[in-house]
């Protein structure tokens, strides 16, 4: 290891040289613990009897090599501190662990699986000129063997029940919840205890490997969920590891987060070499094609708040952390859960910027599903909170997210939020969702969205599957199936979604009807959108169109199929002069394709 690079926060690959690597005839094991009076080994290979570890190095490192230790087996770092007292420590650096409560370390081979991607990874992009619509699920909860909150599927048992669903509903990447392990089941991964470690509640390394490998091969991408910002309390884990503020901030006022935990200190090269070196691990070893960063905001700002100004230091960290990154791994997607102001999140590092690819548009979030919300006499008043997107599209280069986070804590489901009784949320949740997809961004929605969700979700619960036997909420699940097929297939959808000429508003100002036109556009397709966002039939919508023949009907909300009102006896709409006139249904949307 290039041990002065680690000090100054410069490498990428401290996993390859701490934690514990199998040899041909035994395991060493090392760690970095400066504060330490001594570390003793303890394990399944030495009946859990205390063996010491040697100071390598400057001291600051500590090594034992163990003959006949293999795979599977587990063991934990006895860390004695200065005053003589200790605290058993899983390893930071290891590559498994037990499930909770309890908190040993696995022994992993992490050459021991061997992927059969090569011909994804060699075609990977980055998607800013294609499709991305990604399913973003927790692990647990997708679905469940039976009604045990801790009784899950495996990771090779997912594979098999996730993929042909993501295949058949038009969804070409999944974002997993972090799946790094953790103690709370309730904190969905978000407060890590293991950095390098795929939680044991869905089985080994390995075969996370595998589900990775199988989803390539059935062209899905795979972005993980990663928590660079802070660590759970637990004393086992990172917390006073050496006895002494090793990881986080030695002082209470910047060093607990929000949710209690702890905020890693992102001056120390020691700490940057940690996390950019779990980051550039679930890239490499698990072959993930990209890792969303959660809670940014945190990052840039102290404790979140700009009022507290810029952490200097932790920018810096996370830009050197992108740049490296980008240049190790050109094609892998990374995105940024920010919901500030901030300049330049997804330029480049060498233009001044943090080097994220994408930047979730919480803006867009809350000001659409706000609209949505408003019931529709007052939606005149509010409708260019629809319109202000455009305002600032381009400053950054934008993924609009429904995430988990919108489903939860009183919030309400998608669904729930759209204004009105139950059977007049449909035709809108409908509507909003060809808006979203009309809007330039890439997508993400949570499982259970496209379901017409009623319930809150729940960790601890699989998803209300048995809500499709009602034909409502079976004809919306169909209506998200063929909305996503047709995102997929038509370019105008997404090929130029960073680009000015991909997107132009026809009508952005009807704002007594509640009504919307605009048109996307790719190098060979224009489509047009129309929607009436009012609870009122708007007779005679009219306007012009250029360069354009023939309109055809890619998909309508109101269709009878999607449990509409409209029965459409035909596809093609009618040019009259070169203008278009609609009979607009309420709370309805249109796609267009423009032909020659």
């Amino acid at each position: 290891m290039d041990f002065f690079g680690f000090y100054t926060g410069k490498i990428f690959d401290a996993y390859r040289y701490l934690g514990a690597h199998v040899e041909e005839q035994g395991v060493t094991f090392r760690t970095f613990a400066p504060g330490a009076l001594r570390i003793t080994l303890i394990g399944e290979f030495n009946g859990w009897q205390e063996w010491e570890m040697n100071r390598v190095h400057d001291g600051n490192f500590w090594e034992c090599y163990v003959q006949n230790a293999h795979p599977g087996m587990m063991y934990k770092y006895r860390i004695y501190r200065q005053d003589q007292s200790y605290v058993d420590h899983c390893d930071p650096y290891g590559y498994g662990m037990e499930l909770r409560p309890n908190s040993a370390s696995y022994i992993r081979d992490l050459s021991s699986y061997a992927f059969q991607d090569d011909a994804w990874m060699r075609n990977r992009t980055d998607c800013k000129e294609q499709p991305l619509n990604i399913y973003e699920i927790h692990f647990g909860s997708f679905k469940k063997p039976s009604d045990k909150a801790d009784d899950w599927y495996t990771y090779t048992e997912m594979a098999d029940i996730l993929i042909p669903y993501l295949k058949e509903y038009g969804y070409n990447y999944v974002e997993i919840m972090p799946l790094s392990e953790h103690p709370c089941d309730e904190s969905w991964g978000y407060q890590n205890t293991g950095f390098f470690s795929p939680t044991s509640r869905y089985g080994t390394a390995e075969d996370l490997m595998k589900f990775v490998d199988t989803c390539h091969q059935n062209d899905i991408g795979v972005i993980l969920d990663f928590v660079p910002v802070h660590f759970a309390v637990d004393g086992y884990a990172l917390t006073n590891y050496d006895g002494t503020a090793l990881y986080e901030y030695p002082h209470q006022d910047v060093g607990v987060s929000e949710w209690g935990s702890c905020n890693f200190m992102h001056s120390r090269g020691e700490v940057r070499c940690f996390l950019q070196s779990a980051a550039n691990y679930w890239l490499t070893e698990y072959h993930m094609d990209g890792i969303r960063m959660d809670a940014i905001s945190r990052i840039i700002y102290w404790q979140g708040e700009p009022a507290r100004g810029v952490n200097h230091n932790a920018v810096e960290f996370i830009r050197e952390m992108n740049r490296g990154l980008k240049t190790m791994h050109p094609t892998a997607i990374l995105s940024a859960e920010d919901s500030t102001s901030f300049p330049n999140v997804t330029k480049p590092v060498s233009e001044g910027g943090l080097g994220f690819d994408y930047k979730w548009d919480m803006g867009w979030m809350n000001d659409t599903l706000d609209y949505f919300r408003t019931a529709p006499e007052y939606r005149s008043r509010d409708y260019h909170k629809l319109t202000f997107s455009m305002m600032y599209y381009y400053n950054d280069t934008f993924l609009l997210p429904l995430s988990h986070d919108e489903v939860v804590h009183g919030k309400a489901t998608i669904l729930q939020k759209m204004s009105g009784d139950y059977d007049m949320k449909f035709p809108q949740a409908r509507a909003f969702y060809m808006y979203m997809y009309a809007h330039p961004g890439k997508k993400l929605n949570f499982m259970g969205n496209e379901l017409g969700q009623l319930r809150e979700w729940d960790e601890k619960r699989e998803q209300d599957w048995n809500i499709l036997k009602y034909p409502i909420h079976d004809a919306f699940h169909h209506f998200m199936k063929d909305l996503n097929l047709i995102y997929q297939t038509h370019p105008a959808l997404s090929q130029k979604d960073y680009t000015a000429d991909g997107f132009q508003w026809i009508d952005c100002h009807q704002e007594e009807r509640c009504i919307y036109a605009l048109e996307r556009r790719a190098s060979q397709e224009r489509i047009l959108a129309v929607f009436n966002f009012s609870d009122q039939l708007q007779e005679k919508y009219e306007f012009e169109v250029k360069d354009t023949k023939k309109l055809t009907i890619l998909i309508a909300s109101d269709m009878e199929q999607y449990a509409g009102t409209k029965k459409y006896t035909t596809m093609n709409i009618p040019l009259q002069n070169g203008k278009v006139i609609l009979d607009l249904e309420p709370y309805s949307a249109i796609y267009l394709q423009m032909g020659i």
